[in-house]
């Protein structure tokens, strides 16, 4: 192939993704760019993101519009089913629910939710729920009831997914300096007892250790009670967190000689302890956005569950920008660090831990005696089990 014709190839593929980057605003420049499977993926598209042009007023057919309101070559709306089907067959899985959560969440458009079997058909995944959330309090009733079933289904699948491992990271530390012989898993080995006491049985020829009676690390369980506090700020660019955080604070809530107390801000605070073990309820309280006052929650906090400092671990969970004067939150936190409580500042508790936050805020924290640090949950579990054992 020559240089010429490369170019024309070239030249030909910037055009196609061009005209399906624009949509139909490109239709009269670039007509003919779409085609085959090419032309069906412009109208799936164009049934997401031309209809968030169309609610702000704004035509996308071109200046022929306003000369010919009578008809048009657009092709009829799609059904969500149709629209679903589409989507599923023409690009992969992270797409698809990347056009949802643009559709749910920065588009408002919540008739998705009202055919039946696309609510079945939504991925429960956390930060598509976060969209969600985010809408609910603009929503009529229907729509609320649906979000709670799409809650349900995310918390469902975070809990059965986080259950075990936090029970196994908190439910029991290793006594390191006693051992049994009861049968337990690989990582409890106590090995230097297993060798010793197996030290017969070497196999000079072979050169292995035949180990005829294992010795385990004795699980330590705690009798004497720890409280966990979670602070949880409740502003939009923390909701997949907060998601989260609602999800562990029901796990924890579970464990023995573990109190929880959940609490959520903004501006105001809403302590919800007593529907710790009902995420779905907590996350259905939520009211995202608004303004932020740190401080007012550390405060209510320190005032109301803080009753042993010793054997309390305070966790906030927030993005740091303090919308008050933050002088009341500095002094709080070293108030708290003062009486030895245990304090970790988490910028982002989910999958990803890629925070977004105020580094001035957080390192003046940590000057004052808190970690800061974005964490997955498997990590808050480790993380909280290190501090109580």
């Amino acid at each position: 192939m020559s240089d010429q014709q490369d170019d024309r190839k070239t030249s030909r593929e910037s055009l196609r993704r061009w005209r399906l980057v624009l949509g139909r605003f490109a239709e009269r420049q670039l007509s003919g760019c779409c085609s085959g499977a090419d032309a069906r993926r412009d109208a799936v598209l164009e049934r997401v993101y031309g209809e968030s042009y169309r609610r702000r007023g704004i035509r996308t057919g071109g200046p022929e519009d306003k000369k010919n309101r009578k008809g048009g070559t657009e092709p009829s709306q799609m059904t969500l089913p149709e629209w679903y089907g589409e989507m599923r067959s023409l690009f992969p899985k992270s797409v698809l629910e990347r056009v949802e959560k643009d559709a749910l969440g920065r588009f408002g458009m919540t008739e998705l939710l009202d055919d039946p079997k696309a609510l079945a058909e939504l991925n429960p995944d956390p930060s598509l729920l976060a969209a969600l959330l985010a809408h609910r309090g603009r929503s009529d009733p229907v729509i609320a009831a649906k979000i709670r079933e799409v809650a349900k289904r995310v918390v469902e699948e975070l809990s059965k997914r986080l259950r075990l491992q936090t029970s196994r990271a908190l439910s029991g530390a290793r006594r390191r300096g006693e051992t049994t012989a009861r049968r337990s898993s690989a990582r409890d080995i106590a090995w230097n007892q297993t060798i010793r006491k197996n030290l017969k049985n070497w196999d000079q020829e072979r050169r292995v250790l035949i180990a005829e009676h294992l010795h385990f690390h004795a699980a330590a369980r705690r009798h004497l009670p720890w409280r966990i506090v979670l602070c949880i700020d409740q502003s939009g660019s923390m909701a997949t967190s907060l998601i989260y955080s609602a999800v562990m604070a029901s796990i924890l809530s579970t464990l023995p000689a573990v109190t929880v107390k959940l609490v959520l801000f903004d501006t105001s605070v809403v302590d919800l302890s007593d529907e710790v073990g009902d995420p779905v309820d907590v996350l259905m309280s939520v009211q995202l956005g608004g303004g932020t006052d740190i401080g007012r929650a550390v405060a209510y906090c320190e005032a109301t569950h803080i009753a042993e400092p010793q054997r309390t671990i305070f966790v906030l969970v927030s993005d740091f920008c303090e919308g008050a004067p933050p002088a009341p939150l500095f002094a709080a936190v070293r108030r708290l660090a003062g009486a030895r409580v245990k304090l970790l500042g988490l910028a982002a508790l989910d999958e990803a831990a890629r925070p977004a936050y105020d580094r001035d805020t957080a390192a003046r924290l940590v000057d004052a005696g808190m970690e800061i640090a974005a964490l997955t949950p498997e990590h808050f579990a480790d993380w909280v089990a290190g501090h109580i054992r």
